[in-house]
This record gives structure tokens, sequence and C-alpha cells, in this order.
């Protein structure tokens, strides 16, 4: 039986994806650890948590990936072969107003994941076969080339967010030289869908409105996103997880780093003001809002906000290329399962 370690599992993308691994296979224990944590309303949280805990041989921790005496028993103990890092600080603008929450779970929480599946092959057999981690597409700030692509430089974040990111794939490429750790970074973009971050625009904006509150769109309107649905995520790291990169010798008898990084992106941009559009347009089909809402009265157009960047685009040839797989998800469909999980949930 493989044991899978997901961090960050009652998180939005961890919980799909500990979900969809059981749908996969039976013959998986997956241990799950979060630290639970109030950046966003924690019910949504305990929420998915009490979906994952009715799954045969999963196995919960609450605890944080900074505290590297828990990571460590961790590992002892369940000796788990592939480890999915989704555990962070997520968000923007969070970054400009907390730093600290960043440096403890994005460099000192993933830290202590790399070390603890650098020792893994001193303290059972095999070890860690594949460390697979989440990455995002604020990594490449303000760059002016459209689709972005992962050849293109990106040593310029915006944020701290963007700049914690960059260090998670420096540092999992230096212990991919040192330890021959097969490990793979994704950047996500804008990741939408039922139960998903409250902190997110489509979410933010429906709180909002439901309220009876302003939206503010930011620059104006001219604002572009990638926008992915959650089961196109889910569905590209479970593939991702299921081919680690091949290790191999260099000429000079060292490690070749076994090491990859992917887009994970709709490769569709969207402007702002055609999402807000189609997401007024699904709450209305849903029931959240009243058929006579005046959205005019609640929208405001303002300039953009430090750390944001103006366009995100995903250039998904590399994943189409390695793994046969591409998101597909409109961003009405997807919207609309939002809109319908909310009118459920909120109910």
């Amino acid at each position: 039986m493989k044991t899978i370690l997901v961090t960050g599992a009652a998180g939005f993308i961890g919980s799909n994806l500990v979900k969809a691994l059981y749908r996969r296979s039976s013959d998986i224990a997956v241990v799950g650890i979060d630290n639970m944590n109030d950046y966003y309303d924690p019910r949504l949280k305990e929420e998915r948590l009490s979906q994952l805990q009715q799954l045969p041989n999963f196995t919960f921790i609450k605890g944080n990936i900074a505290d590297r005496a828990l990571i460590d028993r961790l590992f002892a103990e369940y000796q788990p072969q592939v480890v999915v890092n989704l555990a962070a600080q997520a968000g923007v603008r969070y970054s400009i107003t907390n730093p600290d929450a960043y440096i403890e779970a994005n460099l000192i929480g993933f830290y202590n994941i790399l070390e603890a599946c650098r020792h893994s092959y001193d303290q059972y057999e095999g070890g860690v076969q594949h460390l697979v981690y989440a990455s995002s597409s604020s990594v490449y700030g303000s760059n002016k080339k459209v689709p972005y692509s992962t050849d293109d430089k990106v040593d310029n974040p915006v944020s701290l967010y963007a700049a914690t990111k960059k260090s998670n794939e420096l540092m999992a490429h230096a212990y991919s030289k040192l330890y021959n750790i097969p490990s793979t970074g994704l950047r996500f973009f804008t990741v939408y869908g039922p139960a998903g971050r409250p902190d997110m625009a489509y979410f933010g904006f429906t709180n909002k409105l439901v309220k009876g509150e302003k939206i503010q769109i930011f620059n104006y309107g001219n604002c572009k996103r990638d926008f992915t649905y959650v089961d196109d995520i889910v569905e590209g790291v479970i593939r991702v997880m299921d081919k680690a990169p091949e290790r191999k010798t260099g000429d000079d008898g060292l490690p070749v780093p076994p090491y990859a990084i992917y887009n994970i992106g709709n490769n569709q941009p969207e402007n702002l003001l055609d999402f807000v559009t189609i997401l007024q347009e699904e709450l209305l089909r849903a029931g959240v809002l009243p058929h006579d809402y005046d959205f005019e009265a609640h929208k405001e157009l303002v300039p953009m906000q430090p750390g944001d960047v103006p366009v995100t685009y995903a250039d998904t040839t590399a994943l189409e290329r390695d793994f046969g797989f591409k998101p597909s998800t409109s961003l009405r469909d997807g919207l609309r399962a939002f809109a319908e999980w909310y009118a459920e949930y909120y109910r």
C-alpha cells in the first residue's frame, strides 16, 4: 500500500486532491496535516476535513509544517513514498500586512519538508520517491511576455508571497541536486471552485454582493486572469505525482537534478469585467441573489493594488507534452458549480 503525505490537507486544493486520490485507488493510505488556522473561516476547513475523515486509511494530524520535530516524527512513523506539499500561507495582499506568516509557513515549513525528504533515504526503504509542491503564477511578477512559460526568467517578484514561492523552487532544485530527491513544482494559476477560499475574488465578491456591499474591481477592470477550476488543478497534480523526474548521473559522476516545473492554468485569460458579468449571471441563476439585483450600484472601479499584476496567462505546452493533459473547464461551468454550492452551503 502506497503512503502519500498531503500537507494543507484541509485546504481548498488539498481536500479535493485527497478525495480524488481515493476515487482513483483503494490501495493507498493518505496522511494529511493542516494547522487549521483562521486566515479564513475555519468552518470551511472543518467541513472539508469532516468529509476526508470518512475515507479509509486516512490519518489526520493537526499541526504546523514549521514545527520541525513534528515533521520529523511524522516521516519516521508513516514513511511516505510521495509527498505533496500544499501547506502555505497564500494571498498577495496579506503578505504586505503579515509577512511573518509567509516566512514561517513558506520558507521554514518548506525547508522542514525538504530536510525530512532528504533524511527519508536513511530512515526507510526507498525513502521519498517524489516530492510535488505548490508554486504560484505570482512568480512571474509583471513579466510583459505572455503567455508565461516556465522557461521565462522570474527574478523580479512584486510581492513577498511571490518571493517565497520562487524561493521554494530554488530550495527544491538545490535539494534535488545535492540529495537526488525527485521534485516537481507546480505553478498554479488563480484556482477557483466550490468550497474555495473566501479571500479569492469570486468568493469575496459573492459575500459582499449578498450583504449589499460594493465590490471593488481593481485596475479599473483592466486585469486578466487565467482562472483554473479546482478539478483541473487536481487532475494535473495527480498526473504529475505518478511520474517523478528521472534520476540520472551526469558526466561528473554527480546527480543531474531530478527536478521539473510546470504551469497548471487554463491557457485562456479572462477579462475581470467579463468574469464579474458571468459570476453575476450564475449567482442569479442559482438564486443566491434576487433577479432584480442592481449590480451597477454595487460595482466600483478602482486603481491597481500593490503586489497585484495586470495579467496572468499560462503556457501549458510542457504539461500537455509530458502528461497529455490541459485544463479545459470553462469559466461559466466553473462559476456555475461555485454558485450552486454557495446557494446550498449558506442556506
